[in-house]
């Protein structure tokens, strides 16, 4: 696909600079703009679109666990931040405070919510009296604020969207069942929807959330090697309960405190979305997640009774798909490159010898493939090409991030494969931060999870101290 002849000549080859390609991408496909609040992003139509269908899809998948959506204020007094020791501590360097009502100085500085945990420990602390009152299971979609140095568009940036559920229950088990079910429903929502492979594992005492007992973590593998973590699910245990006294008589009226979760999924999935299937001439969205998944191209549209036909292929494929026509008066060839450059998953070309044969040609955005349909059977043949570019998607995507695992069972091999070979890299560990720090500062590599489903001792020992070694961890130079 690559040595193809680019359609879009003002997109950067990822193979030459893959930071320049992307924003490339982002810009050309209108999916941000960048706005006079450095570091903040503008998120046009197209963009917006995307993130409008994500929510849409996970809120139903939440909701069918049984989540209810709240919301809370943007704002978090300094004493309430600063209950639980450990999380601010991690959140300190990022946070943005507000110290001025007006005119007035405010007698208590304001922060703008980084996440939400304090907020909602506050609220369920008088809420929740009794073993009747659980499980609290809730949710809000809503925009949070980190002051990242480094910015890039959906990345990172100092304002981005999110939802963040929050939940509390009577015990670790429950506790432990409801972080493990929303790592699970992000995976299956990676996969199926937005056609991303995706590793699931435990972060490490180091990487996990501040203040959480344990974090549980999605990691997908980008086009250039590098790792992204698309979404988190930790359990909190009683700390936050004890920090902020939330507690609940049992059936025997016996005071106990709960155990609490919080998971979180944001707006850098786009940037997933981007990195994993994107090409040299721009987005190419999944079926599933794409806002437009056909668009009609009419050729020699002002010719008698073309845009008549294509507007009556419009008004049959409505049923079964998003579809749009572009009867603009711009050339074909153009409209042709705008498809690409936006990712449509496919285009439907009809022009009048198409219509005296009673057919159309339809075209992959993923292969470029040329597809002739008889205009009789659209309504079933469209769909079936969705699927089969949905679930190609997902083949091609899984192929690159499977080809991009390595083993290294000792120092050498690791630093070797750090520096040449792009992926993840599969090493035992012994559990020692001083490995895991001497690795992220001689190598900039990060460990991404202790997976759950590939715990294969693929050496006895840590590949960094040559210490016994009992965990598998999944490492990788990361977003």
């Amino acid at each position: 696909m690559a040595k193809e002849k680019k359609l879009v000549e003002a997109i950067t080859s990822m193979e030459e600079d893959f930071a320049q390609w992307y924003t490339d991408v982002v810009k050309k496909a209108e999916l941000v703009d960048y706005s006079s609040v450095k570091g903040c992003m503008i998120i046009k139509p197209a963009g917006y679109a995307i993130w409008e269908n994500i929510q849409k899809e996970l809120d139903r998948r939440f909701k069918e666990t049984g989540v209810e959506n709240v919301y809370m204020p943007i704002f978090i007094p300094e004493s309430l931040l600063e209950q639980e020791k450990d999380h601010v501590e991690g959140f300190a360097p990022e946070v943005a405070w507000v110290t001025h009502g007006g005119l007035n100085q405010l007698q208590e500085r304001l922060c703008v919510r980084p996440t939400s945990e304090t907020l909602f420990c506050d609220f369920y602390k008088n809420l929740i009296q009794s073993y009747r009152d659980l499980p609290k299971v809730y949710n809000q979609w809503c925009s949070v604020v980190r002051w990242e140095k480094e910015t890039r568009p959906f990345l990172r940036t100092r304002e981005f969207l999110w939802q963040e559920g929050h939940t509390v229950h009577a015990t670790a088990e429950e506790a432990e069942e409801r972080t493990v079910q929303m790592l699970n429903l992000y995976a299956n929502f990676c996969e199926e929807v937005l056609a991303i492979p995706v590793v699931r594992g435990q972060k490490t005492e180091k990487e996990k959330f501040a203040g959480a007992e344990a974090t549980y973590t999605i990691e997908a593998l980008m086009h250039d090697g590098k790792a992204l973590q698309s979404g988190t699910s930790h359990n909190f245990g009683n700390g936050f309960a004890k920090a902020f006294g939330i507690q609940y008589t049992d059936k025997d009226n016996k005071l106990h405190y709960a155990y609490q979760t919080s998971w979180g999924m944001t707006t850098r999935i786009i940037g997933a979305l981007i990195m994993v299937h994107g090409d040299d001439s721009g987005l190419v969205l999944p079926p599933r997640i794409a806002p437009v998944q056909a668009m009609v191209i009419p050729i020699q549209q002002k010719k008698d009774g073309v845009l008549d036909k294509a507007n009556e292929v419009v008004s049959r494929l409505s049923n079964v798909c998003r579809i749009k026509i572009d009867d603009s008066d711009k050339t074909p060839g153009w409209k042709f490159s705008e498809q690409e450059m936006r990712g449509i998953p496919v285009r439907i070309e009809l022009g009048p010898k198409d219509i005296e044969n009673n057919k159309c040609v339809v075209v992959r955005r993923d292969t470029r493939e040329k597809i002739e349909v008889s205009l009789d059977d659209i309504e079933t043949k469209v769909p079936e090409i969705l699927e089969a570019i949905q679930k190609d998607m997902f083949e091609r995507a899984k192929a690159h991030r499977d080809s991009h695992i390595w083993d290294a069972h000792n120092y050498e091999e690791f630093k070797e494969v750090a520096e040449n070979k792009p992926g993840f890299i599969r090493a035992m560990w012994c559990g020692d931060i001083a490995c895991e720090n001497k690795i992220k500062e001689e190598l900039s590599v990060t460990s991404r999870c202790m997976p759950f489903k590939d715990q294969e001792r693929i050496s006895e020992v840590c590949a960094c101290c040559g210490k016994p070694a009992h965990k598998l961890v999944y490492w990788g130079k990361a977003y």
